[in-house]
């Protein structure tokens, strides 16, 4: 019997007027007359928590795309679940957040694309966002939410980061996430262009390292460095249907939010079987859970139980084997492969490709 899940992630919505190039979104994003009605979200709400699910994280695309967001915070708060607003701050006015405010919602997760507006919009592919940002922070400080900054890193803004954390400290965020690009969905199709080079990630690491001693009980700082200059890889969600869950838009069910690469698994919707079962029995989600799945390699490891044989979308995303050790590894025969990959793309152009709906 497996775990309980203690997150889920809900995408509301794949709508967003924001076109960041390493959006996690997949490449093929939901229709808007396909997303689930606010019924269903709400009775998605209570299934979690019935299954034991704590924390509900409202995402996106932008979820403040959906006209009924305050409606639906509401329905989280009814079935006694933590909520947090992950947000590009687009399309959030005062009287929104306010209304989000009285509607208990709990903690936002403001994302920013650059310290700067010249960089953020280009990022972002939308002028005037930086600015909405700075404005969105400013109305989130004044209603005294708990604010964590999320800082998505790569080649173009990591050397950025002193001002980026110092930006997280100014705008009164409680934390930051200074996670550097995971590649899937939109960000493989920009791998080489966003990939940041080895010296920078050896300088970022330095950085966090006096930061988080420097800003102790004033900043909690929380680093994600690439995967791909790792020497060992990190439990995929803590490792594949263990301790979290995703649902799409359209109700589609999954163990993590790139799962759907993976072509010979099929996911089932929570508005055709409920999710307490999808969790426990569905194939899907039974694929990779613990560790009988392994290849020798990974079941003869001592690191089994620690990272569970890491990522199963990196491992198709690079190798074409779902079932393959995590290239990351240098135990693995795919590290080659991974370091040759890594010279090649050093040589990539400046042009992005960017998200679309």
């Amino acid at each position: 019997m497996p775990d309980l899940p203690l997150a889920m992630l809900a995408e509301l919505t794949h709508r967003c007027p924001l076109m960041c190039p390493y959006c996690s979104n997949p490449q093929e994003l939901t229709a808007r007359d396909r997303e689930l009605t606010t019924e269903q979200w709400a009775d998605v709400f209570r299934q979690a928590a019935d299954l034991g699910v704590l924390q509900l994280h409202l995402s996106g695309g932008e979820p403040a795309s959906r006209r009924d967001l305050v409606e639906l915070v509401i329905a989280a708060r009814e079935a006694g679940l933590y909520t947090n607003l992950i947000t590009s701050g687009i399309g959030l006015t005062e009287a929104r957040l306010e209304a989000l405010n009285d509607a208990g919602l709990d903690h936002i997760q403001l994302s920013v694309q650059g310290v700067r507006a010249e960089i953020a919009d280009r990022i972002g592919g939308y002028k005037g966002g930086f600015d909405r940002k700075m404005q969105v922070a400013d109305h989130i400080a004044r209603l005294g939410f708990p604010l964590t900054l999320n800082a998505v890193m790569h080649r173009d803004n990591l050397d950025d980061l002193p001002a980026t954390i110092a930006m997280a400290e100014r705008l009164g965020a409680r934390r930051i996430e200074i996670a550097c690009v995971q590649f899937q969905g939109w960000a493989l199709a920009n791998r080489a262009r966003l990939q940041p080079t080895r010296a920078q990630v050896d300088r970022a690491k330095g950085i966090v390292r006096d930061a988080v001693e420097q800003m102790k009980r004033r900043l909690v700082i929380d680093f994600v460095p690439p995967d791909y200059y790792s020497d060992l890889p990190k439990a995929c969600m803590s490792g594949w249907g263990s301790t979290g869950l995703n649902v799409t838009p359209d109700g589609t069910v999954l163990p993590c939010h790139a799962a759907q690469t993976i072509p010979h698994l099929i996911f089932e919707r929570v508005t055709d079987r409920p999710l307490a079962a999808i969790w426990h029995d569905s194939p899907a989600f039974n694929a990779y859970r613990g560790t009988d799945w392994m290849p020798d390699l990974c079941r003869s490891c001592d690191r089994r139980e620690v990272d569970f044989g890491g990522c199963r979308c990196q491992a198709l995303a690079i190798l074409g084997d779902a079932s393959a050790p995590d290239p990351v590894c240098r135990k693995s025969p795919g590290r080659a492969v991974l370091d040759a990959l890594l010279a090649e793309e050093g040589k990539a152009d400046d042009t992005y490709i960017y998200r679309r709906t």
